[in-house]
């Protein structure tokens, strides 16, 4: 349950990425004259992004981690559901601040340079570097994987999320447009209200009211099965 919502958080979060970084995936040049190789070039970016997004799992099931041997499991969940629906009900901020643009400035120029290369290796670093790239919808993504209570499982949750992207960006990246713009906006009116889904599944497991798979009972520290 907790990995289809991941995939689902990915999927109908593209909808996002669309217009975020839709640019930047069209924007990467094709890898090779045939298209073939110019759909591997856009594979190669899809799974440089998996891997950030793999990676950063890796970073917050640790943290994760850390708090479920000291008992706070439970109250993670708790947390992180809380701050995804504050998140919601405050509306999107602007991630356009001079400290967060001198932050990633480097992050651009390193984008830049790859934009001028042709190769897989290029495509794929491209892709890693593009999932460092400030993004409300990973944030969330993130807060599920640290809720989950293990490395394996908060990998496997970023790895859910990150595919659940790759149809729209690789439709994207292949054909421009793989809806036209007045359905991507009706869809992306879904997101709040499936990222309130996501945030009260989280503060549901949190509770541990013994549903099964949706909201175990889980004693403070412990590790459930069912939960992953």
């Amino acid at each position: 349950m907790f990995l289809v919502t991941a995939i689902a958080l990915g999927f109908l979060g593209s909808l996002h990425c669309a217009a975020m970084c839709g640019p930047l995936a069209l924007a990467l040049p094709p890898v090779g004259g045939t298209r073939g190789s110019r759909l591997m070039g856009r594979l190669a970016y899809n799974l440089g992004r998996i891997t950030t997004y793999c990676f950063l799992g890796g970073i917050f099931g640790l943290i994760g981690m850390t708090f479920a041997l000291a008992g706070f499991q439970r109250w993670t969940s708790i947390l992180a559901g809380l701050s995804i629906l504050a998140g919601v009900f405050a509306g999107a901020r602007s991630l356009r601040g001079a400290p967060i643009s001198r932050a990633i400035a480097p992050l651009r120029t390193r984008l830049a340079r790859l934009m001028g290369q042709r190769t897989l290796g290029s495509a794929y670093a491209f892709g890693t570097l593009n999932g460092l790239l400030p993004c409300g919808l990973v944030y969330v993504a993130c807060a599920g994987a640290v809720a989950s209570g293990s490395l394996l499982a908060s990998i496997s949750y970023m790895l859910a999320f990150g595919l659940g992207t790759v149809p729209m960006m690789l439709g994207i990246s292949t054909i421009g447009t793989l809806f036209h713009q007045g359905l991507r906006l009706r869809f992306q009116k879904m997101i709040p209200a499936f990222l309130i889904v996501v945030a009260s599944l989280l503060i549901l497991r949190g509770l541990a009211l013994g549903i099964p798979y949706v909201s175990p009972q889980l004693a403070a520290g412990a590790h459930c099965p069912a939960c992953r």
